[in-house]
């Protein structure tokens, strides 16, 4: 019976010790499944809305994934085409996107719900933030030879652009600095290569366009016509660029085109990549900084990229996301 009880208590003996070593092994794998916990979240996938595919936002958008795309940890880039600056606004608050190229003036007027019905008068949005300027989109006047300043407008027959469009907006800034609204011209609405069809047949005298210079449909119509572009004063630029902050001057060099022997004062608006205020300040760092990074190679990609320096993405500057001035501020430029 002695034996029997002494086999008993060793058997319980022998469980109790194997229970024990089993409680002490339970905080290893407990530790190890916190150090699995802490590995490095997945890259933020994030979609960049450009313009129509033969435009040059959809170019430099697509450049811009294939250039720095693998050069980032912390995200994944990928462009799509889309209708342009509005509705680009409009799909980054949708979160279809979360970074897009537009222009700064659509983007104002989005932060200030202003620009008229047809963009977002009464409707703030201010979901996309400034990341960087890329390169101008200038506002260029073209006029027939006996026009040679902005004044001469007065009176005269004027294509402003499409009704509604940006053009239109940035044509009626350029008058206001000389005291002119639309109705001391004889407004056309049409599209710049409608206008400047009108423009060489005589059926209007000046035509607006914004666009980054030299602009094919003006090198093209310059082998037809012999235009002027008057210069803007110093007192229009001034004007212009303190009450549309979004404006920066933009002097196109002698012979931009070839009727046009002399250097061009203009503005411009700036063609800039946002991004979703919902996007990390980490996030939009990273970006930023790879693309000064490796601006030569996206230079080589595309063009315009060429006009990138850390200078020209802040100027005309609003409502920087985090991220991006973050950038700024670490290489002195704000």
């Amino acid at each position: 019976m002695k034996k029997f009880l002494a086999l008993i208590l060793s058997v319980a003996m022998i469980f109790a010790l194997v229970a024990c070593g089993s409680k002490e092994g339970d905080t290893p794998n407990t530790d190890g499944d916190t150090q699995q916990t802490d590995t490095p979240a997945a890259p933020v996938d994030i979609v960049i809305a450009t313009g129509g595919t033969t435009g040059t936002y959809y170019a430099v958008g697509n450049a811009l994934v294939t250039t720095i795309g693998d050069k980032l940890s912390l995200s994944k880039l990928t462009a799509v085409d889309s209708g342009a600056s509005k509705a680009n606004v409009q799909l980054v608050t949708a979160n279809q996107a979360q970074m897009s190229i537009l222009q700064s003036d659509v983007l104002n007027y989005a932060h200030n719900g202003s620009g008229g019905e047809t963009m977002f008068d009464g409707a703030a949005d201010k979901n996309s933030l400034w990341v960087a300027g890329v390169y101008n989109e200038t506002v260029q006047l073209v006029t027939a030879p006996s026009i040679t300043s902005i004044e001469d407008l007065k009176g005269k027959t004027v294509c402003v652009g499409d009704v509604g469009s940006g053009t239109a907006l940035n044509a009626a800034q350029v008058l206001e600095a000389y005291d002119m609204t639309f109705d001391d011209i004889k407004v056309m609405y049409d599209s710049f290569s409608g206008g400047a069809e009108a423009l060489k047949n005589g059926q209007c005298d000046a035509a607006f366009t914004v666009s980054g210079a030299p602009t094919p449909a003006l090198t093209d119509l310059a082998t037809a016509y012999n235009f002027n572009m008057p210069s803007l004063s110093d007192e229009a630029v001034s004007y212009l660029t303190t009450n549309y902050p979004f404006l920066v001057q933009d002097n196109l060099p002698a012979n931009t085109y070839t009727c046009v022997a002399d250097e061009t004062v203009c503005v411009a608006v700036k063609a800039v990549f946002t991004a979703s205020k919902d996007l990390s300040e980490d996030v939009v760092y990273e970006i930023t900084k790879a693309m000064f990074d490796n601006q030569a190679d996206l230079a080589k990609a595309q063009a315009k990229f060429g006009y990138l320096s850390p200078e020209g993405a802040v100027a005309g500057s609003f409502d920087l996301h985090p991220g991006a001035e973050k950038y700024y501020k670490e290489i002195g430029v704000l």
